[in-house]
This record gives C-alpha cells, sequence and structure tokens, in this order.
C-alpha cells in the first residue's frame, strides 16, 4: 500500500517528502507501519482489535510485533539486520542462559521467528514453484524497468538482474530458507520452502539470461548479450 515502485536508496536520493519525514532510515517500512496502525485503529475494526488485545499492555506489545516484524523486511539496512541477526544467535546458537527467564527467552524466540516469517512472506515466490516465481519475478522487473524508463533509476534492470538474482538466492534466500528449517517451528514445510529455493536458483543459473532476454523483448528492446547481463 502506497508503495512508490522505488527503493528507499533513491526515495532518500530525492529528498522526498517521505524519506525526510522518516528521517531517511527504512522509509517504505514505518510508512507501512503507520498507514496499517491508523486503519487498524478506525471504528469500523473495534471488534478486531477487542480480539487482539484487551488492554494497554497487550496494545503496546502487539504493536512492538507489528512494528518488529515490519521492519525486518528492511533487509538493506545494515544496523537492523546485525540487530536481528544478533537475536537469532541468541535464541537459537547460544547455550541456554540458565539465570535468564523462561517466558522471556520463549518471547524472544517467537519474536525472532516471526520476523523470519515475514521475511518469507516477503519473498515467498522464491521458495515456490518455477513458474510462480518467474511471475512476481517478472513483475519486479517490470517496476524496475518504469523507474529507469522515468528518470527514478541510474541503471535498466537488464544491465544486473541475472547476477542479481544468483546472488540474491545465495546471499539471502537460502540462508532464510534454512533459518526456518533450522529453528523447527514449520516441521516438513521448512524442506519444501528450501528445496524450492534452491531448485529455483539453478534453474535461474541455467535459463536466467534467457529469461531478462524475453522480459526484454515483451518491453520491445532487442536482447543484450549474454556477457552484457553477466
Amino acid at each position: 500500500v502506497d508503495h512508490s515502485g522505488v527503493p528507499n536508496v533513491q526515495l532518500v536520493k530525492e529528498n522526498s517528502k517521505i524519506a525526510k519525514f522518516y528521517q531517511g532510515r527504512s522509509v517504505a517500512e514505518q510508512n507501512s507501519v503507520d498507514l496499517a496502525w491508523e486503519l487498524l485503529l478506525d471504528e469500523s475494526f473495534d471488534d478486531l482489535r477487542a480480539a487482539i488485545f484487551a488492554t494497554d499492555g497487550e496494545k503496546a506489545r502487539f504493536r512492538q510485533l507489528v512494528v518488529n516484524s515490519v521492519m525486518a523486511t528492511d533487509i538493506m539496512d545494515p544496523d537492523f539486520k546485525a540487530i536481528r541477526n544478533a537475536r537469532w544467535e541468541k535464541a537459537f546458537t547460544e547455550c541456554p542462559n540458565l539465570e535468564e527467564d523462561a517466558k522471556q527467552a520463549t518471547n524472544r524466540k517467537a519474536t525472532i521467528v516471526i520476523e523470519h516469517m515475514i521475511q518469507a512472506s516477503d519473498v515467498a515466490h522464491t521458495m515456490q514453484h518455477w513458474h510462480i516465481y518467474r511471475k512476481w519475478n517478472e513483475r519486479l522487473f517490470m517496476e524496475m524497468y518504469q523507474a529507469f524508463k522515468s528518470g527514478r533509476a541510474e541503471k535498466s534492470p537488464e544491465t544486473f538482474w541475472y547476477k542479481g538474482e544468483l546472488g540474491f538466492f545465495d546471499f539471502y534466500i537460502i540462508p532464510l530458507a534454512m533459518k526456518l528449517k533450522d529453528c523447527g517451528v514449520f516441521g516438513v514445510s521448512s524442506d519444501e520452502y528450501l528445496n524450492y529455493a534452491t531448485r529455483n536458483r539453478k534453474e535461474w543459473e541455467d535459463r536466467g539470461q534467457e529469461v531478462v532476454r524475453e522480459m526484454m523483448e515483451k518491453i520491445g528492446f532487442g536482447s543484450m548479450d549474454s556477457e552484457t547481463m553477466k
């Protein structure tokens, strides 16, 4: 909702009103939280709010979960990424702290699992069938091409899309799928997510350059050679 079709870095570069309002940090994500929260507080959702939280304490806790979850989709902010990684290590890798309250430890695990669920939802097409991945990959490509044509991006996506997707799988998607498996919450479904991610990565490696050419042909331009797209 209310997404402008360009990444946060471009909004900051343009010194847009929304970027200034959120001081250049997680611009689209903060805007999404504010819009969603304002909608939730509308009187038409009184019954829904009553079902979600009954006290001010529960309301504050729920809002914090919403903020944490949506902020988790900003994978480009190094500070937020470091915080999430540290929480994951403490929740699932480090030896249990016997002096820590059990409820606190459980809440930390629940929070970090929710954050990773939202991250996975944000890129769910990469962990589904190849045709689903292709559909949403192409829509993002077209969105970024429109940004380039309108002067809101420095490069056409065709120049970096093939190699960029390989890196995205290697450094984000597959590690994320492995975390979903390691946390032990999703059972056999986690194997399915990881298998689809690795298969899509392999198929993209084999067919990705051809796919980029096909997308450019849909736009109406001749294809670039494979060396240009590497």
